[in-house]
């Protein structure tokens, strides 16, 4: 007889995979850790395979895990979707958003996607373009919500995600292993530009400029097709790609934050809603890594 999986048991295993901790879990859910335990142990029957690894850190996703996570996160969604679409009269309005390229795919498409579902009146403009760019369109009031690259110090906003620049190399093409090292840079001049060349200068590294490119998917594509190294996001290093650590000879370029700026006069009901998808999106980034991070030791 083919199981008949509760709804309560599916929101309770996304939170114990969001958190990778069953007490973390429990908060959460409102429960308390025996209950949440005895859940997962009623999941895992009801499945017939453990969904958990347990540690010393927390628990991690098995395989069979990783292949019901995604499943049970689009169930949980759209049950909260639909309970929200019955107490809550749509939004409407304009928001417009600032945000690095290389989070248009892996953030912003999962928070517009969450948002447009409940608001689908709110219409939405967003700007890809580097940080310095952003900045300046938020203080002249072109933006509402920008979020934006940050290496020093602290402006104010909203820390959203740690996520330092590193030089990144093709598994396939090993780039990094010629000398001079062929690298892709950004064509314009800036921090990153600066702090990469840096970077190699300080480790004693010959090098040579052999692409540029004015986007992130630019230097992405220089990576993966065996043209050069370049600096990337270590949340961004594509697939067949790695970071390139200390152990190469490299490291980090830098120890940037990603922090959201809300323009002082934007206001309305749809720029709060959008600016906590935001910020829901990248928690949801930040736990799935580090449940793989725990997943990997």
């Amino acid at each position: 007889m083919r199981p008949v999986l509760d709804s309560d048991l599916l929101r309770t295993f996304v939170a114990v995979a969001e958190t990778g901790n069953f007490t973390r879990a429990a908060e959460k859910a409102g429960r308390t850790q025996s209950a949440v335990s005895m859940q997962m142990k009623k999941l895992e029957d009801m499945v017939g395979d453990n969904l958990f690894e347990r540690g010393s850190r927390g628990v991690a996703l098995t395989r069979r895990g990783g292949e019901l996570i995604a499943n049970a996160r689009r169930i949980v969604s759209l049950l909260d979707e639909t309970a929200a679409s019955l107490v809550a009269p749509p939004l409407g309005g304009l928001v417009r958003i600032g945000i690095p390229a290389e989070y248009g795919r892996s953030i912003l498409s999962r928070a517009l996607g969450e948002f447009a579902k409940r608001h689908p009146r709110v219409e939405v403009t967003v700007r890809y373009a580097h940080s310095d760019s952003q900045v300046r369109a938020l203080a002249a009031g072109e933006l509402d919500l920008a979020v934006v690259f940050e290496w020093e110090g602290s402006s104010g906003g909203e820390v959203l995600m740690h996520d330092p620049t590193v030089w990144v190399t093709s598994t396939l093409h090993h780039m990094h292993e010629e000398r001079p090292v062929p690298i892709a840079l950004y064509s314009r001049n800036g921090w990153c530009r600066d702090f990469a060349i840096k970077s190699l200068q300080q480790r004693g590294l010959d090098y040579r400029v052999a692409y540029t490119s004015d986007t992130n998917g630019g230097l992405t594509l220089a990576v993966t097709s065996g043209l050069a190294i370049a600096p990337i996001s270590r949340s961004n290093i594509p697939p067949d790609c790695r970071e390139l650590t200390a152990a190469d000879g490299f490291g980090d370029i830098d120890s940037s934050n990603v922090v959201l700026h809300r323009n002082p006069l934007a206001t309305g009901e749809a720029i709060d809603g959008m600016e906590s998808a935001i910020r829901e999106a990248f928690m949801l980034t930040r736990q799935m890594g580090a449940t793989v991070g725990m997943a990997g030791r």
